[in-house]
């Protein structure tokens, strides 16, 4: 097992499947809230659901849509489980807030490299910590 610490966004324990995405994420454009899919034509995810799963990513791109979009899966049942990204930003925090998921972010070690797609996850946010087991 492997532990990484980081700084809390949004507090909460939750465990399940990780889904790591090396390109930041856009919110508006980027996602289908409906469904929980990335649609971003190039982006390395495109077509895969995040629903239910833990969403690992580098951070938010694009405008201050971001948090709304993600509020939108959240309202439709369609949300990850929770979130881990490697820079905080306003518009990345903002999200993880107002979806109201469990959140690490400033990890020590950068979660993309460490984390892989599959990897089962037990991020507790309460205590700043994820423990990871290989899929």
């Amino acid at each position: 097992m492997i532990t990484l610490r980081g700084r809390t966004v949004v507090p909460g324990v939750v465990e399940g499947e990780a889904l790591v995405s090396h390109e930041t994420i856009s919110g508006w454009g980027g996602i289908d809230p409906a469904t929980g899919t990335i649609i971003e034509r190039r982006h390395e995810l495109c077509g895969v659901c995040f629903t239910g799963k833990i969403l690992v990513f580098p951070g938010a791109k694009g405008s201050s849509g971001w948090s709304g979009f993600f509020q939108s899966t959240r309202l439709l049942g369609t949300a990850p489980a929770g979130m881990i990204f490697t820079v905080t930003t306003t518009k990345a925090a903002l999200g993880a807030v107002v979806t109201r998921i469990p959140t690490l972010s400033d990890l020590d070690q950068d979660p993309v490299a460490v984390i892989r797609t599959g990897d089962h996850l037990r991020l507790d946010a309460d205590r700043g910590i994820v423990e990871i087991t290989r899929g």
